[in-house]
């Protein structure tokens, strides 16, 4: 296939004119097929990497249901998204068990939509004080042989792992972690800098959603943001959905770290894509208003988002955020975080050849090929 006419991200250069080929599964130097796909007044990006959702369409990745998991996949790469590592909750160990096995069980049917590429275990080795909307009554010290268990009924496919610094064990258990070749992210936490640092500093390389659920930036307690700032490798997580951080700050981080390290996430829940109401969330309900989500009885808590990755992305736009600057922050900063961008998160020639064609006035979807298929 030859895409033609249309604006290409590039890594390097941002938006450049001209054709992109694939030849079957793979980004080519020339077309395989002799098939044309029109491109004109499109910008091509690659296909979206969310790394911390937790749901959508009314399913979520904690039910460990197959055919919630297969409507989420659906969904999601209808919305331009291509790999999905989605984030379980706080829950039971068994529970957690059953969100890994279904996981990867899913992974060897290759039964469409989205590829989920893995599992991030956002809970339950967080802090109470900052828990959010996880579930308390199921957080657990940092445990080693629970990551391990976890990981053989994932069959390998735990890619990241958040964990609170400052609870006990927490050093070792980074360091078996990133031995085991998971991505550590620092969230949910109430370290402080110097805690922070020596938890980047033992191998942590990610920070998840900076901002919410840790402490603020004080010019005198740096705590979370201040450590990851200063440590070149951790890439820090953003919701930009238009509710979580306000368009300021969004300009504002991505000035501070660079869009080289950015990583924009959706955090979305199984409300997502559907109409306002409550809806159950990690043993929770919830409630939803417009593009808000919070606690049911307690407004001032957000539970996460509504908003599609690719509604992140023009919401960070929409911010001032240059547009190749967000693609970078949802393609391939993503897939680098949790060690897949070797085949995806870029246009080059090798890559799959998952691919989004984007409106150029609306960055509305006008195509979208997974895998070299046209979807």
């Amino acid at each position: 296939m030859r895409i033609t006419g249309g604006q290409v991200f590039d890594l390097n250069h941002g938006f450049v004119s001209r054709d992109l080929c694939t030849n079957g599964k793979l980004i080519a130097a020339a077309s395989g097929d002799g098939s044309t796909l029109d491109a004109a007044g499109c910008y091509v990006i690659p296909g979206l990497v969310d790394v911390h959702f937790h749901g959508c369409v009314g399913e979520d990745f904690s039910d460990a249901t197959p055919d919630g998991l297969q409507k989420i996949a659906d969904y999601e790469l209808s919305q331009g998204v291509t790999y999905l590592c989605p984030a379980g909750m706080t829950l039971p160990e068994d529970q957690l068990t059953a969100i890994c096995r279904n996981t990867a069980a899913h992974r060897a049917k290759h039964s469409g939509g989205a590829e989920v590429v893995g599992v991030h275990l956002e809970g339950p080795f967080l802090c109470t004080a900052k828990k959010g909307a996880q579930n308390a009554d199921y957080l657990h010290d940092p445990d080693i042989p629970m990551l391990k268990r976890l990981q053989d009924a994932a069959e390998g496919c735990v890619r990241l792992v958040t964990v609170a610094p400052e609870q006990p064990g927490a050093m070792e258990f980074i360091q078996a972690a990133v031995n085991m070749g998971i991505t550590v992210s620092v969230g949910h936490t109430v370290a402080d800098y110097d805690t922070a640092k020596a938890a980047f500093e033992a191998g942590a390389s990610h920070a998840t959603h900076l901002y919410n659920g840790m402490p603020g930036l004080h010019h005198r307690l740096p705590a979370v943001i201040g450590a990851a700032y200063e440590v070149p490798s951790v890439q820090p997580e953003l919701i930009c959905d238009g509710v979580h951080i306000h368009g300021a700050v969004v300009r504002l981080t991505f000035g501070l770290f660079g869009a080289e390290r950015m990583v924009l996430i959706s955090d979305s829940l199984r409300a997502t894509g559907m109409p306002d109401g409550e809806y159950p969330f990690g043993g929770q309900m919830i409630e939803v208003h417009g593009n808000r989500a919070t606690i049911l009885g307690h407004p001032e808590t957000l539970a996460g988002s509504v908003t599609s990755l690719m509604g992140c992305l023009r919401q960070a736009v929409a911010f001032g955020i240059p547009l190749a600057d967000a693609v970078r922050a949802c393609t391939y900063n993503p897939a680098q975080s949790i060690g897949i961008d070797g085949r995806a998160g870029s246009l080059d020639v090798g890559k799959e050849a998952s691919i989004v064609l984007l409106d150029q006035k609306d960055l509305a979807i006008k195509g979208i090929v997974f895998q070299g298929q046209q979807v």
